[in-house]
């Protein structure tokens, strides 16, 4: 039996070549994006191939959901973390959202730019969607305003 560096259980044969079968088809049919220096704000989202039109472009094999904490409950926290929760958790007056998988792993979601002119947009089910063909090195763009539900300024 093989070990995954990664997890002390052991695979047996057969359960990795399902698994390395699955990666395959994520990785052939579901991986469409890398991040990169954007030249509109830090940390951006590029294609790495051309993206359809009403693809998920950020498909992950990880399903995770958010926890709701009152900004009290985050408070005792050390001040750096509550900075990256500040950085890269959803926020509004009442809660916090962090990911149940904590903040050593990463949704690459976090790194879309705003623009008034997206080409991604949220689902009602919270998956993205490609709002129309997306080239090979283009930078994914969401509108902040129509998927939060609020006004976003910027300096």
């Amino acid at each position: 039996m093989a070990a995954s560096i990664f997890n002390s259980q052991p695979f047996l044969a057969a359960d990795m070549s399902k698994i390395k079968e699955q990666l395959l088809a994520h990785l052939q049919n579901e991986v469409f994006c890398r991040l990169g220096v954007s030249p509109v704000h830090g940390i951006g989202v590029f294609a790495v191939r051309t993206i359809p039109m009403g693809e998920n472009p950020l498909a992950s094999r990880v399903n995770y959901k958010e926890v709701k904490f009152s900004h009290a409950e985050l408070k005792k926290l050390p001040r750096g973390v509550r900075k990256e929760i500040e950085t890269f958790c959803y926020f509004d007056k009442d809660a916090v959202f962090v990911p149940e998988i904590g903040m050593n792993s990463m949704n690459m979601a976090i790194y879309l730019n705003h623009s008034k002119d997206p080409n991604v947009r949220y689902r009602k089910n919270g998956q993205l969607k490609t709002l129309k063909d997306i080239k090979a090195g283009e930078e994914l763009f969401l509108d902040y305003d129509q998927s939060y539900g609020e006004k976003h300024t910027f300096n």
